[in-house]
């Protein structure tokens, strides 16, 4: 048996991100159900390079397939300037359940970008308004880009409001996506103001009041990924409609996180997991919502998913570089 090496240029050839949303919202509606297995993340805290690792892996199963992996992935902010290296860079090892074959070695950084991406896509589905045409993005580096292309695949977004500090970075943006939607640049406040809304930043202190959002704004809080993080104000959190992807993960490190252990919300705040509405446990937006708001931590059961993805179509379209790893032919 051959290993499939895929690198970032692969995974991004291989990836339909229509088909990564429709397994992540699988993934989703498994963990409700008790069908995926997702030890929690582990860290290793390196504080002489100013880093860390974080392991994630896990096991699902769905009505048609099911898949294992685990993804290492570091963050190192001293990286771009010191080694000329990305701050995050990830790995995953996609492995055959049955007899635990390494059936791929992956790019895990450019996976993490469209399930996350494909995550906000399922929340946006179940949690905006059907006539979502406006959408804003506050930070407008890579996850930006994956945040827009996959919440185009589930609502009607004809116009972007853009907010960014790095002019290039709005630049590149807008060269990117100027031929497909009408952009816009804007501050916080105008992005907050339309029918949904991603933050896509690592702040510690709110950049958006809850006066800033429309009253039917869907907010997908992507940013906050450690303690201390937080991009919304608390006010928002107290009004919303509030989902949220992981309870631990998100009292944690998530959007929630500060409030939370400082006692401004509490469970009562919670409406629901995602994997409980994308199960039918629980309904997505009704009639009496408002804003809606949803937490994403990022979930191994996510990177699970979207490799069982680019496997497969990589496999099917002849991708990537197959090699006797294991010595399995030998």
């Amino acid at each position: 048996m051959q290993t499939l090496v895929l690198t970032r240029d692969d995974v991004d050839a291989a990836t339909r991100i229509g088909d990564v949303t429709e397994a992540v919202e699988q993934a989703f509606a498994a963990y409700e159900r008790g069908d995926a297995q997702m030890p929690a993340k582990s860290y290793i805290d390196l504080p002489q390079y100013n880093g860390d690792f974080r392991s994630m892996p896990a096991y699902l199963q769905t009505d048609d397939w099911d898949a294992a992996a685990v993804k290492w992935v570091n963050v190192h902010p001293d990286n771009p300037v010191d080694h000329d290296l990305p701050t995050v860079m990830g790995t995953v090892i996609y492995s055959d359940p049955e007899t635990a074959f390494p059936l791929a070695l992956m790019d895990g950084t450019e996976l993490t970008m469209k399930r996350t991406g494909a995550a906000a896509a399922v929340a946006t589905k179940h949690l905006a308004i059907d006539d979502a045409t406006t959408m804003g993005i506050i930070g407008a580096g890579v996850q930006s880009y994956s945040q827009l292309e996959a919440i185009a695949e589930v609502r009607p977004i004809e116009t972007v409001v853009v907010s960014d500090l790095d002019e290039g970075r709005l630049e590149r943006f807008e060269a990117e996506f100027g031929d497909r939607f009408d952009i816009h640049r804007g501050s916080n406040a105008d992005a907050a103001g339309c029918d949904v809304l991603s933050t896509v930043t690592p702040v510690r202190e709110p950049i958006v009041s809850r006066d800033d959002l429309a009253d039917h704004t869907h907010v997908n809080a992507i940013g906050a990924d450690a303690e201390g993080k937080q991009e919304l104000d608390t006010a928002i959190l107290q009004d919303a409609t509030l989902v949220i992807d992981d309870h631990e993960q998100c009292t944690h490190s998530g959007e929630i996180n500060v409030p939370y252990n400082d006692a401004e919300i509490d469970d009562g705040d919670i409406d629901a997991e995602i994997g409980e509405i994308a199960a039918g446990v629980k309904p997505g937006r009704t009639d009496d919502d408002g804003i809606t708001v949803f937490d994403s931590t990022g979930l191994a059961i996510q990177d699970v998913a979207a490799a069982h993805v680019v496997y497969e179509r990589a496999t099917d379209e002849g991708m990537g570089t197959s090699l006797d790893f294991v010595g399995a032919n030998s």
